[in-house]
Order: C-alpha cells, then structure tokens, then sequence
C-alpha cells in the first residue's frame, strides 16, 4: 500500500493492485478497478514514484517489470 493526500489535506494508503490508471486532469485522478475515482495532491510522478517503490518490495514482481517503470506497462498503453 501507498500513503497518499487528500485534497483536503488528510492522508490515507491505498492498495496498488486495485489501481486501474491514474492521469492529470490537472489535479492527479486515480481510477480504481471498481470505477471510483480518487482525486489526490500528489503528483502524477510523485504517485508513479511511490508505486515503484512499493513494487520493488514485492516478491512475485520480476526486478525486469520495475527497470521498465508502471509507465511502460501494457496497461498503460492502451
């Protein structure tokens, strides 16, 4: 899980695998696999960064998937 900021100022972690995509719409909209929509202060790059992070402790994720980057993902491309 990532910790992540409300608009409002308050914090709360999030499970990456219900991620869908998120996007800059300007402020960072984060779409979940149920269809909520989660709107946070953080940045596009900042929640990138932190989801890498995250990865990289995951055993079953293959060190090749994290050098390649969420970005680059096929998810991603669509």
């Amino acid at each position: 899980m990532i910790e992540l900021t409300k608009l409002n100022g308050h914090s709360f972690y999030l499970n990456v695998f219900l991620i869908e995509q998120f996007e800059s719409l300007p402020d960072t909209t984060i779409t979940l696999t149920t269809g909520k929509k989660l709107v946070v202060k953080e940045s596009m790059d900042e929640v990138n960064q932190r989801i890498v992070s995250f990865m990289k402790n995951v055993p079953l994720v293959s060190s090749a998937a994290i050098h390649e980057g969420v970005s680059s993902c096929s998810k991603a491309r669509e």
